[in-house]
């Protein structure tokens, strides 16, 4: 992406609900997140390349270097197979762990979702260097993430997000409704008047006192209190809730694969 003569970054991000697609021409300031100039979101299980050919026109697949973070191995396979048929295959890298510019402290790190070390990796940029991080992902599941003082990732801890849980309701018990509730939105009452009320609360207010008990463990453990960055669909909404000090980072995965760009 240094190369002024390169061609722009289609980021890609595939999660297990959704995929976005972020277009980056722009070198970002060192200490700064690359930002995204267009997004495509999509979803996972029904996306179309038709959908992503008609927000690219008039330009071309082929016209950008595409580079894929997934942590949903069928999704990824079939938007590999497209991008082979239309473009060159050097135009297309589907990324592992080893590629990316953040040393993993753990024993096994081909096991960890490249979206949890993308986003540690785009938190690394931003943190303090005189602080670790708390990186948290408020998605399909729920990942609160530590990137310490020397830049490792070290691992953190892994929630169902409101959708799993929901589901998990109704599939596991006889009369309890499936709300289709997708994501954290606007907070609920905690005194849920009607048994569609109760589920709300208990899954909202349940994921936020999750986050808010990991961050406040994780600081105990730390000689310094963290910074704090979360991104995902609702993860607005819950940094205003929490009890640290948090920033809201939209497109932290993204500006992850855009920072990997760079180090290729």
């Amino acid at each position: 992406m240094s190369d002024p003569e390169a061609a722009p970054l289609m980021a890609v991000d595939i999660g297990n609900s959704r995929i976005k697609l972020g277009v980056f021409s722009r070198v970002s300031d060192p200490g700064t997140l690359p930002l995204p100039d267009r997004i495509l979101r999509l979803s996972t299980h029904s996306w179309e390349p038709v959908e992503i050919a008609l927000w690219l026109a008039p330009r071309k697949p082929q016209e950008f270097q595409w580079l894929l973070g997934s942590v949903h191995q069928g999704t990824s396979d079939s938007l590999q197979k497209w991008l082979d048929d239309e473009i060159h295959p050097e135009g297309s890298r589907v990324l592992k762990y080893d590629d990316l510019p953040i040393t993993i402290d753990l024993k096994q790190p081909a096991a960890v979702g490249i979206d949890r070390l993308l986003a540690a990796v785009a938190a690394n940029r931003t943190r303090p260097p005189d602080r670790s991080a708390v990186v948290i992902d408020v998605g399909t599941a729920i990942t609160v993430d530590v990137v310490s003082i020397e830049g490792k990732f070290c691992g953190g801890a892994i929630l169902p997000g409101v959708e799993m849980s929901a589901k998990a309701l109704h599939d596991y018990t006889d009369q309890l409704p499936d709300l289709g509730m997708s994501e954290l939105d606007e907070p609920p009452p905690a005194l849920g008047t009607s048994t569609n009320e109760a589920i709300t609360s208990g899954l909202y207010w349940g994921a936020v006192g999750a986050i808010r008990a990991l961050i406040q463990q994780l600081n105990k453990e730390m000689s310094t209190e963290p910074y704090v960055v979360l991104t995902g669909g609702a993860a607005k909404q819950v940094a205003d809730l929490l009890e640290a000090s948090a920033t809201y980072e939209e497109h932290l995965v993204l500006a992850g694969l855009a920072i990997t760009a760079g180090s290729l």
